[in-house]
């Protein structure tokens, strides 16, 4: 009976063992997808990007990124790369990401508003590169944040409102953009201390811009 049994028993191991393979690769694959897809819209001179091979499994191999104990990716450090070209909307699917480092480049286009999926993101730092545009209501909805600099850009149009709802947040650097309006003063906003070494300026909308 013992025996009869035993090769039902191997296969629904095998059959489990396989699932649960074929889950992780996919997860895997889904945000190596999404990095490749940013490789591919970056000019990168001086081979940064070299080791970023769709073929493999997963990116944890990858230079500049790094993976939790379950192979998801949770950092890109790309900060100071010499890199050009523009951020893509598919970052939006690294779920688990907490720090997106793409400081000092020379990065253009706007920030994707599809950098408010990154629920898990501690720290978005694109400061001192060409983006342009607004910054997107959708990173209220990033509750983990903590800090979040975007000085050093062509960035235009308000602070969001929706920011103030964050929590966490400890550190807001707008400055040297284009930004117009006004500071937010409650929520996190309340704690958030204005940097003397940027001082107020005029926005183009001719508003007096207390810069962060």
């Amino acid at each position: 009976m013992a025996a009869a049994s035993w090769p039902w028993t191997l296969s629904a191991s095998l059959t489990v063992t396989l699932t649960v393979t074929l889950v992780s690769v996919a997860n895997g694959n889904s945000e190596g997808d999404a990095l490749y897809t940013l490789r591919k819209s970056l000019s990168d001179p001086d081979n940064v990007l070299q080791s970023w091979d769709p073929t493999l499994v997963n990116p944890c191999t990858w230079f500049h990124i790094t993976c939790n104990q379950d192979n998801h990716v949770t950092r890109v450090d790309l900060g100071n790369s010499n890199l050009s070209g523009h951020l893509v909307r598919e970052l939006g699917k690294l779920e688990h990401l907490q720090y997106l480092e793409v400081y000092k480049n020379n990065i253009q286009g706007s920030i994707p508003s599809e950098l408010g999926n990154l629920r898990n993101l501690v720290s978005l730092d694109l400061y001192n590169n060409n983006i342009s545009g607004i910054i997107p209501t959708s990173l209220g909805k990033l509750k983990s944040l903590v800090f979040l600099r975007l000085n050093g850009n062509r960035l235009t149009g308000p602070i969001p409102r929706e920011l103030v709802g964050i929590s966490s947040l400890k550190v807001v650097d707008v400055s040297n953009n284009d930004i117009c309006g006004t500071i937010p003063t409650s929520g996190p906003f309340e704690h958030v201390p204005l940097n003397n070494d940027f001082p107020s300026s005029l926005g183009p909308t001719g508003k007096l811009v207390n810069q962060l």
